[in-house]
């Protein structure tokens, strides 16, 4: 399954310019790890972000205007980061396969001559086959929805010579991805791939209200980022799946204190109801009478059961509604789902909790911090000398965070 490496964030909001994890050119870089996390103060960045990724995948399923107008973000120029003319600007670097050439995404934003964001450049970069190092040659390159693509799974862009694989391309809308339309073409699998990818990405918007809705009964694969089909997902779980999820059942009502079981019953007016029983009472409770917690760590948990994970999961304090002592448990949950599988998903949370945190590595977490002009800065824990030293001894990490050893100093 593809993972992200390294990500890039420039002119959004507060995040003027801050990258996490290894970059196209960055040797010496450490990339990403498969369970990331970040930490830092109220109003440091955090929220900015997580939907930094949402706002990418945004500008895929729609397009950048729409994107930039959607989930409250209120137009571009409110997104923009402040004091800035430059347009926004995101890279990803990524391997489909741990031993694959990484490839580089680059796009950036603007706005035109009437007020409205449109794609300035657009880029898919990638080293010829047999190189190790150097430097990335695009087999995507639009600049204002106009320019070149070359097919194939090999083809790159070679200068000078004459190159059978190149094609002129013009989008008809610059407000449309150059990876959208091309991606849906068979002579350009590459693409297809990188979108696929970046359609797969999950971001939790999760509320346990939507949790608590009665939806049609029907069986449904996944579970969508609202969790208002949760009942569909166990019922397609039931059905597809059943001895297995039998087992999955059990261990996440294992993990939820309290539970013994879990279930679901059809009305007869064909809607679903999941249902809890606590053991203590031969009738069950139906999710419209379970505590915010108790949907919320069952959202999360059979969102990592899924037997066909999204390759990006992105996930905003997953602690809000939790007791503090099943935080480690969940951040434990997170890695080995994120470590322990051959496909396992890329797992990436924003937190203030240091309960959760106590449970992570210096390797693992990054530290938000806002500047004193404004904008967010970030760094790696495990580059803050002392609190590797701390946490090799034994000290847990969320403390050492709670006793202000991560603040700048």
């Amino acid at each position: 399954m593809a993972v992200i490496e390294g990500f890039r964030v420039r002119n959004f909001r507060a995040l003027s310019d801050v990258t996490l994890g290894k970059l196209s050119g960055q040797s010496l870089a450490e990339p990403l790890t498969p369970f990331t996390v970040v930490i830092g103060k109220n109003g440091a960045g955090k929220s900015s972000l997580f939907d930094a990724f949402g706002f990418v995948s945004d500008c895929l399923a729609t397009d950048v205007e729409t994107a930039c107008d959607m989930k409250g973000r209120g137009g571009i120029e409110r997104l923009r980061s402040k004091g800035v003319d430059g347009p926004i600007g995101f890279e990803i670097y990524y391997r489909e396969a741990p031993q694959e050439r990484p490839i580089t995404y680059e796009l950036s934003i603007d706005i035109d001559k009437s007020g409205r964001p449109f794609v300035a450049t657009e880029a898919l970069k990638q080293r010829r086959k047999g190189q190790k190092h150097g430097q990335p040659f695009p087999f995507l390159r639009l600049n204002h929805g106009k320019g070149l693509v070359w097919a194939g799974e090999e083809a790159l862009e070679i200068e000078g010579g004459e190159d059978n694989t190149r094609a002129q391309v013009e989008l008809t809308d610059s407000r449309q991805l150059g990876v959208a339309t091309l991606g849906t073409l068979k002579e350009h699998p590459r693409i297809k791939r990188f979108r696929d990818f970046l359609k797969g990405w999950y971001l939790s918007y999760f509320y346990p209200d939507a949790a608590r809705s009665l939806p049609t009964a029907g069986p449904q694969r996944h579970l969508n980022v609202h969790g208002d089909n949760i009942g569909n997902v166990v019922q397609f779980m039931e059905r597809e799946h059943k001895d297995k999820f039998k087992s999955i059942l059990a261990r996440i009502a294992g993990k939820i204190p309290g539970i013994a079981k879990i279930d679901t019953e059809v009305t007869a007016d064909k809607r679903v109801l999941l249902r809890f029983n606590d053991g203590a009472f031969s009738d069950p409770f139906f999710a419209q009478q379970m505590s915010d917690g108790t949907l919320k760590i069952f959202a999360y948990l059979l969102l990592l059961e899924d037997p066909e994970p999204p390759p990006f999961i992105c996930i905003e304090e997953p602690e809000n509604g939790l007791y503090h002592k099943l935080l480690e448990t969940l951040a434990q949950e997170f890695r080995e789902h994120a470590t322990g599988k051959k496909n396992a998903p890329q797992i990436f949370v924003t937190t203030h909790q240091p309960y959760f945190v106590d449970a992570l590595s210096p390797k693992e977490v990054w530290i938000l911090e806002k500047g004193v002009d404004g904008f967010s800065t970030i760094r790696r824990v495990s580059e803050i000398d002392i609190v590797k030293n701390l946490v090799d001894e034994g000290l847990p990490l969320g403390g050492l965070w709670y006793s202000n050893y991560l603040d700048a100093r």
